[in-house]
């Protein structure tokens, strides 16, 4: 199927071939008829793309700060691929779509197929989107008319947060398409409106539709405007759809408002506010967000969990259904609006001259018959003779930035590249000129000439994903964790035993050359020894997905069990006990600042402290190995220092943590055969030491290993 995306670093626009994606629980499949451009914000990221790199940095200070303190800790050329990487990640436009169902999602029952709806779909001809995010269309409605619904949720958010009563007056600054939209259902409240802007026709537009509208090019000054229309009193209600930069704006809003009123931020403006203005006023400023209640809420978009209507009377799917019942009912007509109409197959000369349109609304219409392949081909490469071909399975910021740049420097054979939307596999398998992108992993598995299938997905699926392939016969290379409870990883284990199949877990910091200069410089045999592992592994947000339990499964599961792997690298000897301490006095068990005691089998001590409150100027990883009066310290994988050692040199290298080594040495079992890089039995007790110091944490003491 086709789909619009944008290049950041570049700034092109391109219409891509891509694997239709694949239907999910919860989510509704549509072919889309009609999408709307949103010229607004898809100007603004267009015009973002096409800045140069100085300009992008201008536009988002905090972020160069951010890069700023990684080169200070892990060096420029990591931190420059990092950066290179985001800016070269796709990001599909578009979030006005109007089709039909095609497909049906687990766990939905209020839509059938055929039904005519509405989402904040992309721009592609096979969208899948999550249930409450979806609204079904009136009889009454045509398709173009709905392409409007999500823009007209974004204003009549802003209405909301206003709350305008009947006869109040309420001003619209800016007459784009959110404006006019909003303008036109204030009036349907009973509200007297007002709107401002520099575009003539946009004027004449909203005036065609009762509004006071005004056009500020002709010299009118908008709060004497203002003050005048409403008799010295001030406009009760400001709402700003408009996007410039300027400051002036929102200290006009401030100056034509009445005591007590509101002003509502829809658009995107400079907000360098006087204080006087509002002070002297007392008057209300809140920025709406989005479509309303339930943005950016993943419980509620992504998990399909509806908040209760009778205390959130209005989430975004509600104010969906609200703007379709304006249009079905005539009380908001969005025809006038459309500037044109352009097929999707020319709509990319669009994009190229968008900071120029003139355009209120653009629609995109779509084939009756697009292509639905979950499979697309990229070159005609022949892998029948080939050993140690691989299927990748997930296509995130980490498969990007580490692990396929990791795999072509060990000149790896990779067939195919997987991902649910289809998206970021197709741009990634161009990159690295990889013959096929899917979304459909199942074909990987199926495929007789791929020997080892690697899972870079999200936690919850590696142990079901890691058990499936090795029932299909498949060498297994999973990025950590391998399971998030014991019931997963005995499903992994029992379906390795059926196989002849190997599994190995990325636990790359092994590979490091910093680590291997330790582990050699130790001895076969060194007795018991002392480790200090530190991690400062910074602050991540509670509403990202790895902090849920059944999703990403904590940081400590999920991340911290590189560190515990690292240890029994070092110390030659399983886990045999743990016992871990959280941060405050009931620390939960999602915590990411704790303190880990492994006790080793063979006598050995190691403490790991796994800290996301550290500061982000200091060193991320930090290692200490004490053995007979000796020392060794690995200073963020970049600097390894001896003291007491005889025999080893100081070590110090771009920061490397060991991708590299472990994918050369893992293609060579793969091509040569042999012993697995990292042995089941490690695997396994790592995997067990990190449940193992969640129960203590629950139960306050220590924990055996089984």
């Amino acid at each position: 199927m086709k789909q619009i995306i944008q290049n950041l670093k570049s700034g092109e626009t391109v219409l891509e071939e891509v694997p239709a994606p694949q239907i999910k629980r919860g989510h509704i499949q549509i072919q889309t008829t009609q999408s709307l451009i949103s010229l607004g914000t898809e100007r603004m990221l267009v015009e973002f793309g096409k800045a140069n790199f100085l300009d992008k940095a201008r536009q988002q200070p905090e972020k160069v700060k951010q890069v700023l303190d990684k080169m200070k800790t892990d060096g420029i050329k990591p931190t420059v691929d990092a950066v290179f990487n985001k800016l070269n990640q796709p990001l599909p436009l578009g979030y006005c779509n109007v089709g039909k169902v095609i497909g049906i999602g687990n766990g939905v029952t209020e839509f059938s197929i055929g039904d005519r709806v509405v989402s904040n779909g992309p721009h592609a001809e096979i969208v899948n989107v999550p249930k409450n995010l979806v609204a079904k269309i009136p009889d009454e409605v045509t398709d173009q008319e709905a392409a409007f619904t999500i823009i007209g949720a974004i204003g009549l958010q802003g209405i909301r947060l206003c709350n305008p009563t009947f006869g109040e007056t309420i001003v619209v600054v800016g007459l784009g398409l959110i404006g006019l939209i909003t303008a036109e259902l204030l009036k349907a409240n009973g509200c007297k409106v007002i709107g401002f802007d520099f575009d003539a026709t946009k004027v004449d537009l909203a005036k065609s539709k009762g509004i006071t509208a005004v056009n500020l090019a002709d010299g009118t000054d908008p709060v004497n405007f203002v003050t005048s229309f409403t008799n010295n009193i001030g406009a009760d209600g400001v709402v700003i759809t408009a996007s410039n930069k300027r400051n002036d704006i929102i200290s006009q809003a401030a100056q034509m408002s009445r005591k007590r009123g509101r002003i509502i931020l829809v658009g995107v403006i400079g907000l360098d506010i006087n204080r006087s203005d509002f002070y002297e006023k007392e008057l209300s400023f809140q920025v709406s967000c989005s479509y309303g209640p339930g943005r950016y809420d993943e419980e509620y978009e992504l998990k399909g969990n509806d908040y209760p209507l009778p205390y959130v009377r209005w989430t975004e799917k509600r104010n969906f259904e609200a703007v379709l019942h304006a249009m079905q009912t005539k009380n908001l007509d969005v025809k006038p609006l459309i500037t044109e109409e352009v097929s999707l197959e020319d709509v990319v000369s669009i994009y190229d001259k968008i900071s120029d349109s003139k355009s209120i609304a653009t629609l995109i219409k779509y084939s009756d018959n697009p292509l639905q392949s979950s499979n697309v081909k990229l070159n005609t490469k022949s892998y029948s003779t080939v050993k140690g071909v691989i299927g990748i399975i997930g296509s995130g910021n980490f498969t990007s930035s580490t692990i396929l740049p990791a795999l072509t420097k060990c000149n790896a054979d990779v067939k195919y590249l997987a991902s649910s939307s289809g998206l970021s596999s197709t741009t990634l398998a161009k990159k690295f000129k990889i013959a096929n992108s899917t979304s459909d992993y199942k074909i990987i598995l199926e495929d007789a000439e791929i020997d080892s299938v690697f899972i870079t997905t999200r936690h919850s699926s590696h142990a079901s994903i890691a058990a499936e392939a090795l029932n299909h016969n498949k060498h297994v290379f999973v990025e950590k964790p391998l399971a998030l409870n014991n019931q997963q990883l005995n499903e992994v284990i029992n379906a390795q035993q059926k196989s002849s199949k190997s599994i190995t877990v990325g636990f790359n910091r092994r590979f490091s050359p910093h680590a291997q200069v330790i582990k050699k410089a130790l001895g076969s045999n060194p007795g018991p020894i002392n480790i200090s592992a530190t991690m400062n592994a910074g602050h991540i947000p509670k509403d990202v997905w790895v902090h849920d339990l059944e999703i990403g499964g904590g940081r400590i599961v999920g991340e911290a069990c590189h560190f515990i792997d690292l240890l029994v690298f070092l110390t030659g000897s399983a886990v045999k006990s743990v016992c871990m301490s959280g941060l405050g006095l009931n620390p939960a068990e999602d915590t990411d600042n704790a303190s880990i005691i492994l006790k080793f089998e063979n006598g050995s001590n190691g403490v790991i402290n796994y800290f996301s409150n550290g500061s982000k100027a200091y060193s991320k990883e930090r290692i200490e190995v004490y053995s007979n009066e000796r020392t060794a310290i690995i200073d963020n994988f970049r600097k390894t220092k001896f003291y007491g050692f005889k025999r080893a040199s100081d070590k110090k290298t771009r920061q490397d943590k060991g991708h590299t080594d472990q994918f050369r040495l893992y293609k060579n079992f793969l091509v040569e055969g042999g012993e697995p890089i990292i042995s089941l039995n490690e695997i396994v007790n790592v995997t067990k030491a990190t449940f193992a110091a969640i129960k203590s944490l629950k139960e306050k003491s220590w924990i055996d290993v089984e």
